[in-house]
């Protein structure tokens, strides 16, 4: 395959400025892999805008095609696991900060980074869904694993209108459970319960300052995207036995808290990290995507833009005016 084909670089210049638009790449510029996908659809998270726009740390390889998902249809394979034509998912790991990633009309992964698209899903739901849907699910199979049911009492999900809080929202609630949205955005609280959220508790009506070690025990569960100040109080709220997953720092990557919610309450903090969680576990989250952890309102909160429209689209994410998921079509 000599034909070039476009994708969206990011650069470095001699100013250690970040820079990133589209070019032109052929087969040859793609890193290593055994499976070469050409690419269908992508999309926008936090971290791809982060990368795209310089404002975070993320790139680790100059230059380096973005996009930290993509879904397609493999084209060639050295692993017998992936024949051409087979509809596959690479989320995650390295691609898009150190490895060729997902904008762009072709990509060349590792065969350890790449999952079968399992039957409930096309491949534009599997973007739907990406990296902030794999997180989300994650988050809600290991705080099941370590005891989490319905009827041990309500959930909380912070960073409500974001794409991990939402997704989470709606596949916790479809589950059976009684989700409890944290916003700082009223203005959403239609949006939130149209995905599934019991009640809507604004971040307005809490005193950050004030959170004493323990507080009132409320919640048997908890999603939290943002860290900080936030995290801190969610964890003084546990219920006797809670778990809590840790999935984001949108506020702050600092937590400053006691010992008291873990040795007075038997509270859970359970790390999420799913950049690099291995099969078979990530094969059976994304099964269970396809299941009953599919959101019931996927379509409802994902908007499509071609990919001519990527550069523009990554300065409104960092604004934090973005909600739902934003799939990018590279070659569907």
């Amino acid at each position: 395959m000599d034909a070039p084909f476009k994708a969206f670089v990011i650069r470095q210049d001699d100013n250690r400025k970040v820079a990133s638009a589209m070019a032109t790449m052929t087969a040859n510029d793609l890193d290593p892999g055994e499976v070469l996908i050409r690419v269908h659809y992508s999309s926008i998270n936090y971290k791809d805008a982060l990368a795209a726009t310089g404002t975070g740390k993320i790139i680790r390889r100059f230059p380096c095609a973005g996009g930290i998902d993509l879904s397609g249809e493999v084209v060639e394979s050295s692993d017998p696991r992936f024949v051409p034509g087979e509809p596959v998912i690479a989320t995650s790991f390295d691609i898009g900060v150190a490895h060729h990633g997902g904008y762009a009309e072709y990509a060349r992964v590792p065969a350890a980074w790449v999952v079968k698209l399992p039957s409930g899903l096309d491949l534009f739901e599997a973007m739907a869904l990406g990296t902030a849907g794999f997180t989300a699910a994650l988050g809600v199979v290991r705080m099941e694993v370590n005891g989490l049911a319905p009827q041990n009492g309500p959930v909380i999900v912070t960073g409500a209108t974001g794409g991990v809080g939402g997704l989470a929202i709606d596949m916790l609630a479809q589950l059976g459970y009684h989700v409890v949205a944290l916003t700082g955005k009223p203005q959403e609280s239609d949006y939130l319960k149209m995905l599934g959220a019991a009640e809507i508790k604004l971040r307005s009506e809490i005193d950050f300052e004030k959170v004493r070690p323990l507080e009132a025990a409320q919640w048997a569960g908890a999603v939290d995207n943002v860290g900080g100040q936030i995290l801190h109080w969610v964890l003084a709220t546990m219920k006797q036995a809670g778990t809590v997953a840790s999935i984001g720092n949108a506020a702050s990557f600092n937590l400053n808290t006691t010992v008291f919610p873990f040795i007075l309450r038997g509270v859970s903090l359970l790390g999420i990290d799913s950049g690099y969680m291995e099969f078979p576990v990530r094969q059976q989250v994304w099964d269970r995507l396809a299941t009953d952890l599919k959101p019931r309102h996927l379509a409802a909160v994902t908007r499509t833009i071609a990919f001519d429209a990527l550069p523009g689209a990554f300065d409104a994410f960092i604004r934090g005016e973005v909600k739902g998921r934003t799939v990018v079509r590279i070659g569907a």
